[in-house]
């Protein structure tokens, strides 16, 4: 009997961390189950996915292309251009490597090489982390054979006869950490007897949620918190400086933490922006969570993830505009109510997904057999 070839599949997400670690996740899981597969990124050039999916162990291949600026540009009148040039060097890839099946986690690269496929009649699969699709997604969905999504009620952008409801994949880590509390308190040198604040922004940061904890640091380490909080690249050195005369025992300033299933293990409550991939983590984490929903992204679409929890009370949120002046109040506020912390608790726990990867890769799976 004729020994079947490896299954060969192409993956595309970019941009963005909330695009490129669901990518890796998915990936590792093929690799896990079928050991023989070839994998194949695609990526935009110049974007973050360029180094992190080396960095993970995987080949990836850059396309030239880039998003519309929201004002007149060069780089603008230089789109349709890239949009043809891109898709004719997907097509190029495409022959080459000659995949199984394509699958599209958003970023700029996904576009050009979705219409690639489609034009070769392969099988084909998106997944939409957010709770409100974007355009280039809405545009694919009709494209592709299947469209896997982390919310109820996405067939308002998609053919209801190509969803799924998957959730969203995350890291293996992230799934165990309810066991790794004294593990956490070791690693950032946190006293076990105080309360923990974890505030992320990104990993690039976020200047509203910085701005509002340092206007309000004095009141973090009068109550008696701890503070554990990544500024982002952006506002380290900033944040660092203004520190520095403050208690810097309770006080732990960090440019990006690694190693996110402890932070999460340590933290009684967090803060956080409210990207796709953050809101899936903290579902599986199920610590009581502050939403502070970025305005500055397409369609105002981390808001629309943030309510999709709030309206099951399953999370609290606060506009951005309004950060500064209550964010560190409210989570003072909430570190006391036992009470909300136990119900945000339990509500948030019941909206996560942890076999999200699985039935992703079980999806993609059927497409290919």
């Amino acid at each position: 009997m004729e020994k079947q070839k490896p299954y060969r599949f192409i993956i595309s997400g970019g941009g963005t961390g909330g695009h490129i670690y669901p990518a890796l996740a998915v990936a590792n899981e093929i690799k896990k189950r079928l050991k023989e597969a070839e994998i194949l990124f695609v990526g935009a050039q110049g974007k973050m996915e360029m180094t992190k999916v080396p960095e993970a162990g995987f080949e990836i291949v850059g396309l030239w292309i880039s998003g519309l600026q929201r004002k007149i540009t060069l780089q603008n009148l230089l789109f349709p251009l890239k949009v043809i040039m891109s898709v004719l060097s997907a097509k190029r890839i495409i022959k080459k490597f000659k995949p199984d099946a394509i699958i599209g986690f958003g970023g700029y690269a996904s576009g050009p090489i979705m219409l690639a496929a489609g034009s070769r009649k392969l099988p084909t699969m998106i997944q939409e982390q957010n709770s409100h699709a974007g355009i280039t997604n809405q545009r694919l969905g009709k494209k592709v054979t299947k469209v896997c999504v982390a919310y109820d009620g996405m067939d308002k952008y998609f053919p209801n006869e190509k969803l799924v409801l998957t959730g969203n994949p995350v890291r293996n880590d992230i799934l165990s950490v309810s066991d790794k509390k004294a593990a956490a308190h070791d690693h950032f040198k946190l006293d076990a007897s105080k309360p923990v604040l974890l505030v992320i922004g990104g990993s690039l940061g976020a200047r509203t949620i910085n701005a509002s904890v340092i206007e309000h640091l004095q009141k973090v380490v009068d109550s008696g918190t701890q503070l554990l909080w990544q500024t982002g690249k952006f506002y380290y050195q900033e944040m660092k400086e203004r520190t520095k005369d403050f208690d810097l025992t309770s006080i732990h300033v960090l440019e990006f933490i690694k190693e996110m299933d402890l932070a999460y293990a340590a933290a009684d409550i967090v803060i956080s922006r409210a990207g796709a991939l953050s809101i899936s983590e903290l579902c599986l984490v199920g610590k009581p969570v502050i939403f502070i929903p970025s305005p500055n992204v397409a369609e105002d679409h981390q808001t629309k993830n943030a309510s999709a929890l709030t309206s099951k009370n399953a999370a609290l949120m606060i506009k951005d505009s309004n950060a500064r002046e209550c964010m560190i109040t409210r989570a003072l506020e909430l570190l006391k109510d036992e009470d909300k912390k136990a119900e945000l608790s339990k509500n948030i726990k019941m909206l996560g997904k942890p076999k999200a990867t699985e039935e992703i890769v079980n999806e993609l799976m059927e497409l290919v057999a």
